[in-house]
């Protein structure tokens, strides 16, 4: 879907946050009715976006890119939001980053043609399914992680089987914790099997890597498998260089949210010697930012000193904001220091820690911080907050609580409501999650 058909979507109540009984609506009008979380009229829960909170983070983002002489790919499985990935391309990104086969199909649909495929995605089916999708796209510019032989056999039978395909670039994926080639010589058994299926439509584009895989509960070690990780992409780099020689462009792609330094300080003196390389991130949560598993992460970014910008080290727990919120309103005060919150796991994201509560609204306005309550637990509906016993805390309030790992909050949510640093909603944001 475009972005104009989207725009001209009628929104309805049966949407999490559209008020009850207004009249349907075109997505792109919704951000001009004044409506906001707390002011009674809008459904609960919800999920919102601080637009002014995104913007800055990535001016951030994009400013540390840009220091490096780097490029981006914004992994769009955090919002699964067409609008929002063409945003981050208009501030400067590469291109976009995908987790599957549907993923693509949403960009693709939505006009944006450059894509890295950051997945292996199976077998012989999978890799024909790929090129029925890529057929209908002559001019998509699509690449795709590959660790095994067998896959890289799958996907050349399924691009000889066809004359009406777009070029595809595979990209030899080295890994530790997850997928990916473990040594080099399996690196190389790989990098074998697909040169010599290569065809003007189907070629050796590069070399990949995800490091968040590799992280354990020992920050030290984390770092140590981090970089050794690196260390072998960066040594696979002039290998792969010998065998295809000068002049072809080669992508090198890895770094999410938290340890991209780590891909920075590893790869950049390979990437920089090779004259026809260019590094790609792949961070996308980075740009939503949280109260949890992110908010832990930049603050070990920050004792690394990794966000360096031009001669500068800047603080990224400062220079990044969480955009994401999630309001719900207090349903039942059964007993003392106990509130019963209209928001579960059907709303919000419990993998990486539960969420924060952070400010309580009665009767359309600010009643006060609320940062001395928590979330106890949650079930399919409900959130268990524990409150003091002398909190001024009503049935009706509406909470608005932070979260953590947007990855798993905004899955559950079909409208992302973008709002203006008065708690106004100005957009809404159709997401695409199947």
């Amino acid at each position: 879907m475009s972005d104009r058909h989207a725009a001209d979507m009628l929104i309805d109540d049966r949407i999490r946050g559209f008020p009850p009984g207004h009249t349907a609506l075109p997505l792109e009008a919704i951000g001009r009715q004044g409506w906001k979380p707390f002011d009674g009229e809008m459904a609960l829960p919800l999920i919102s976006l601080d637009q002014t909170a995104f913007a800055g983070n990535v001016a951030a983002m994009m400013a540390y890119v840009k220091s490096h002489g780097i490029e981006i790919a914004p992994h769009a499985k955090t919002p699964m939001s067409p609008a929002l990935s063409s945003a981050l391309l208009a501030a400067g990104a590469w291109g976009t980053t995908v987790a599957d086969i549907r993923q693509a199909a949403v960009l693709l649909k939505a006009g944006q043609r450059r894509l890295i495929l950051a997945n292996e995605i199976g077998g012989p089916a999978a890799a024909r399914r790929l090129a029925a999708l890529l057929s209908g796209y002559p001019d998509s510019d699509v690449h795709i992680f590959v660790d095994s032989a067998p896959l890289a056999e799958a996907l050349a039978a399924a691009w000889q089987a066809r004359g009406d395909l777009p070029l595809l670039g595979l990209l030899v994926e080295l890994g530790a914790g997850r997928a990916g080639a473990r040594n080099l010589a399996d690196a190389e058994k790989i990098l074998d099997v697909v040169l010599s299926a290569e065809t003007p439509a189907f070629r050796l584009t590069g070399i990949a890597a995800y490091e968040g895989a590799a992280a354990t509960a020992n920050a030290a070690e984390t770092l140590a498998r981090i970089d050794a990780l690196m260390g072998l992409t960066a040594a696979f780099l002039p290998q792969v260089r010998a065998r295809i020689g000068d002049g072809r462009p080669l992508l090198v792609t890895a770094g999410g949210s938290v340890f991209f330094d780590r891909v920075v300080a590893g790869l950049s003196a390979a990437v920089e010697d090779d004259p026809d390389c260019r590094l790609i991130l792949r961070s996308g949560a980075i740009f939503f930012h949280d109260h949890g598993v992110y908010e832990r992460g930049l603050a070990g970014l920050d004792a690394r000193n990794g966000f360096r910008v031009g001669a500068d080290i800047w603080s990224a727990s400062k220079k990044f904001t969480p955009a994401l919120r999630v309001w719900a309103e207090v349903l039942s005060l059964p007993e003392p220091g106990l509130a019963i919150c209209g928001m579960g796991m059907r709303d919000v994201a419990i993998d990486q820690d539960l969420p924060r509560p952070l400010a309580l609204y009665r009767g359309g306005a600010l009643l006060g911080d609320f940062s001395t309550a928590s979330v106890l637990r949650l079930n399919d509906q409900h959130a268990f907050v524990t409150v003091p016993a002398d909190a001024d805390v009503a049935i009706g309030d509406v909470v608005e609580f932070g979260i953590s790992h947007p990855c798993t909050c905004l899955d559950r949510h079909a409208i992302l409501y973008g709002l203006a640093p008065d708690h106004t909603v100005t957009a809404a944001f159709l997401t695409s999650f199947g």
